[in-house]
């Protein structure tokens, strides 16, 4: 069985895009494999020195990874800074990584474009935090999108280095989970691009919107001026509409708006309201186990306290062992 490992970062809430990017298919890899799934709250400094609400932050995403379906009994779901193991092996990794090769790296340099002002040593070393965050499960697959595979590369160089120094086949080489044909490309409501927050609040519909905030961002999502010929080619913006409706409307609906375009007898106001209207039923699971889930302080705690067990379990006995190839022992 492949022991699997990824992050997920404290901000911002989950949303469709999310959902059927990674997320589904974490829900059935933790069926298949030994996965590991933690809340990046220590990578979440390099951007965010300062949170207003890392803990609420941590919490509230907690909650809508459960009530999207990962369960804590069948993967080990926890929080990155309960497993202090991780920022000893990010320092052992530090002490063998070249300040050459992490400037060289590509989100390094996007960052500082970025975030001028706060251009700090975490985010430097942010290839060896995420290293050490595989690497101390000694994980074999990691799902990686195209922006990190630059990342698992550098973990790989790390994971073979270590082993090289001391002399030892100790740590695995981890490899891409590839899913394949499996994910699907959510787009957002602005007539372009994919969903995500960083497009704005009314880009992307989270599955924690009540409802009348789903009406309204839908109602606003950038149509064009209408098909011209019958059978025309669909803009960007419509063939967004369209990919939304794929995924959560019936196939009957779908085909009747299509007819609809084809003819140039489509009323974009009325395709949004059917979208709306099944955006608000297919999350309306979610909304309802996102709010049970949270009122439940006890359960919440019992989830965070399983995975925090489990991790450390796993992460204490290879640094134990890490300690004992590089020499540290006790006298």
């Amino acid at each position: 069985m492949e022991t699997v490992v990824s992050g997920i970062r404290p901000t911002g809430n989950l949303h469709l895009g999310n959902y059927f990017g990674a997320l589904r298919n974490f829900i059935t890899m933790q069926n298949e494999h030994n996965c590991y799934f933690f809340i990046a709250d220590y990578h979440s400094l390099t951007t965010h020195p300062t949170p207003h609400d890392l803990h609420g932050n941590v919490r509230k995403i907690l909650v809508e990874y459960l009530a999207a379906g990962l369960d804590p009994e069948k993967s080990t779901l926890y929080i990155q800074s309960d497993v202090p193991e991780t920022a000893e092996l990010y320092l052992f990794l530090n002490m063998n990584a070249y300040i050459g090769e992490l400037e060289r790296c590509t989100s390094f340099k996007d960052k500082i474009r970025q975030q001028p002002q706060n251009v700090n040593s975490g985010l430097l070393t942010y290839p060896t935090l995420m290293a050490a965050d595989i690497i101390i499960h000694r994980a074999t697959k990691v799902p990686v999108g195209k922006d990190q595979e630059q990342h698992l590369e550098m973990t790989r160089t790390f994971a073979n280095r270590f082993n090289r120094l001391y002399n030892i086949d100790y740590f695995p080489e981890p490899q891409a989970f590839n899913f394949g044909n499996e994910l699907v490309k959510i787009p957002g409501l602005n007539g372009s691009g994919k969903m995500g927050k960083s497009e704005g609040e009314g880009n992307a519909i989270f599955l924690d919107d009540e409802p009348e905030a789903i009406r309204k961002k839908v109602m606003k999502a950038v149509t064009d001026s209408g098909p011209t010929v019958p059978g025309q080619q669909k803009s960007e913006a419509i063939q967004n509409i369209f990919q939304l409706m794929k995924v959560v409307s019936t196939e009957e609906t779908l085909n009747y708006f299509d007819d609809m375009y084809n003819t140039c007898q489509i009323r974009y106001g009325d395709m949004k309201k059917q979208l709306a209207q099944d955006m608000i039923a297919f999350t309306a699971p979610f909304r309802e186990r996102i709010r049970a889930i949270s009122a439940d302080e006890a359960f919440v705690s019992k989830v965070a306290r399983m995975g925090r067990e489990k991790a450390h379990e796993s992460a204490a006995k290879t640094i134990r062992e890490v300690r004992e190839i590089i020499g540290f022992k006790r006298f």
